[in-house]
């Protein structure tokens, strides 16, 4: 059996997804200096550097290997932000964090794995799914992320937004009809 060597091509490919999963844990305190894109930036330059150290066997471990290394990147990001000390348990809870974001997600693509065809086809709809977030506007993006990946109530989400409830339910349900057209496009493209 052939071993999985990834490539800057593969890495790159997962930052969409690893994007989505740094929106959906950078809180108000530390969103408005913190970047989701400079710590997926940051996260992906790491990877690169440490690539020949990988030694999983699959797409699925390489996944698992980036939020490893993108949740010590938002510990990074929390503790310079917030003037902590370095806490491993922090380092932990975000590491379980983003697991438990990426098993939302799966869960949101309707995701039962059994083989592993069907692990790489759904590893491919997860990234689809993170890039047609990336095509939302960005109050659409973050309604849906604080609302379905974080499990915030429409009036925690007005107050986070700062904006009346009927408000963000209009993001949060253009969002999804702009979610789900956007993928009903990529299926269509793909099967031509």
């Amino acid at each position: 059996m052939a071993t999985f060597q990834p490539t800057g091509d593969d890495l790159n490919g997962n930052r969409s997804y690893l994007r989505f999963l740094a929106r959906a844990q950078l809180d108000g305190r530390v969103r408005q200096r913190v970047d989701a894109s400079d710590i997926v930036q940051e996260t992906l330059l790491e990877a690169h550097r440490s690539l020949v150290q990988f030694q999983g066997e699959s797409e699925s471990d390489l996944t698992a290997w980036l939020r490893r290394i993108l949740a010590r990147r938002l510990a990074h990001a929390f503790r310079d932000n917030t003037r902590q000390r370095r806490d491993v348990r922090r380092e932990r809870s975000l590491e379980a964090s983003l697991d438990a974001s990426s098993a939302r997600l799966r869960q949101f693509v309707g995701s039962d794995l059994e083989s592993p065809s069907q692990h790489a086809v759904s590893a491919e709809r997860l990234r689809e799914l993170a890039d047609a977030l990336e095509s939302l506007t960005p109050p659409q993006r973050e309604a849906i992320i604080l609302h379905y990946f974080q499990g915030r109530t429409v009036p925690q989400i007005a107050t986070a937004m700062q904006r009346s409830e009927a408000a963000v339910g209009g993001l949060v349900h253009r969002g999804m009809q702009a979610l789900k057209a956007h993928l009903r496009n990529s299926a269509e493209e793909s099967r031509e």
